[in-house]
């Protein structure tokens, strides 16, 4: 099946977290009309572009896309279907965060065609959520996550570890918290500060790096063993509940990305595109896309499906992969390797950046 997926991006926030290195405007006072406009005008240029293509996954990211009137994303999801043929059970998500003005809006989003709600909650105590930044407290936060496993059958939230002078035992009451509400799925995000945060100009330190890794590796196999097997490096879920939409990123998969800052891949016959919002593709080699997918597919539990690899880019893996680099990191332990995949270990997923550049050295 020639699939593609969408990502709508809309970069308006109420306020801005001071870890946060995303393109995001604030604005609560933004012209919903009009951008839609913009955007439903954007969906019918990629119908010309890619009209045989069949939609597996819509996603709408941030920002804080919880904050477009749903019924704007009803209008965007009924413009695909009418555009495109779409896969049966097509997963169609959106991030919301716990606090909102609209005391129906997890009703409102599932009415409008929503049926994946990821939930931005990143802490379980108030403390933290003061310090991260957010503007809802616990008690929003577990009120909301009660709602959603209510409003829907498919659910996830957001948590960032590794905070400063974090310790395990803390970081461990809130992940049993989380495991306990029953959830599909999970998304822990390691806190990096990055430069030009607020953070950063604060001079805030993350976590050591020694302690961020065994709060990982301790993190991975607490929720292995309860339910929640890994399988990217900051996602857990069982595989009926994996992302269908994040996987396509990792896995090399199209999709074309629409509003300010968004991004895409896409092959049209054998060439491979870049898009970003608002700018004419750009063409990438076979190698530079190669080189892409070596670097996500390692982020893979299962690591990079050579077939698949070979299938996107006509390159066979082994043709594109240092050999004696290959050789010395699956004798450290730190990568595996069959006839069908290259997947990293729990000692590798800490260091996969280092060993995807290394492979392709």
């Amino acid at each position: 099946m020639n699939t593609v997926s969408i990502y709508f991006h809309w970069p308006y926030c109420k306020s801005k977290c001071p870890y946060c290195d995303f393109f995001k405007k604030v604005n609560p006072h933004v012209d919903q009309a009009s951008i839609i406009e913009t955007y439903l005008q954007k969906l019918q240029n990629y119908h010309e572009l890619l009209s045989d293509r069949v939609i597996q996954s819509v996603f709408f990211g941030g920002g804080t896309p919880s904050l477009i009137e749903p019924r704007y994303i009803e209008l965007l999801i009924n413009r695909i279907s009418k555009l495109w043929h779409t896969a049966k059970n097509m997963e169609i998500s959106l991030e919301a965060n716990p606090n909102t003005d609209h005391p129906d809006m997890f009703t409102d989003l599932k009415n409008a065609g929503i049926n994946r709600l990821s939930l931005g909650v990143q802490a379980l105590n108030d403390a933290d959520l003061k310090f991260l930044g957010r503007t809802h407290s616990l008690k929003d936060a577990l009120s909301s996550i009660e709602n959603v496993l209510h409003t829907f059958d498919n659910h996830s939230i957001d948590l960032i570890y590794a905070r400063p002078n974090q310790h395990l035992d803390t970081w461990f009451e809130e992940l049993k918290q989380a495991v306990s509400f029953g959830l599909k799925h999970l998304s822990l995000y390691q806190l990096t500060i990055e430069e030009g945060t607020v953070f950063f100009k604060r001079g805030i330190k993350a976590l050591e790096e020694d302690k961020a890794a065994d709060m990982y590796l301790e993190t991975v196999n607490y929720l292995r063993q309860n339910g929640y097997p890994r399988y990217e490096v900051s996602n857990f879920a069982k595989e009926e509940y994996e992302s269908v939409h994040n996987k396509c990123y990792w896995q090399g998969d199209d999709y074309i990305g629409i509003g300010e800052s968004a991004h895409g891949r896409i092959k049209i016959g054998n060439k491979h595109y870049a898009l970003v919002d608002n700018q004419p593709k750009e063409e990438l080699s076979v190698y530079e896309r190669a080189e892409e997918l070596v670097l996500l597919g390692l982020r893979l539990e299962r690591g990079i499906d050579k077939a698949h690899f070979e299938t996107i880019t006509g390159i066979n893996f082994n043709n594109i992969i240092n050999k004696k680099h290959l050789q010395t990191m699956k004798e450290s332990g730190l990568i595996e390797e069959n006839d069908s995949f290259l997947q990293a270990t729990d000692k590798g997923f800490l260091l996969i950046d280092k060993i995807a550049l290394e492979l392709l050295s």
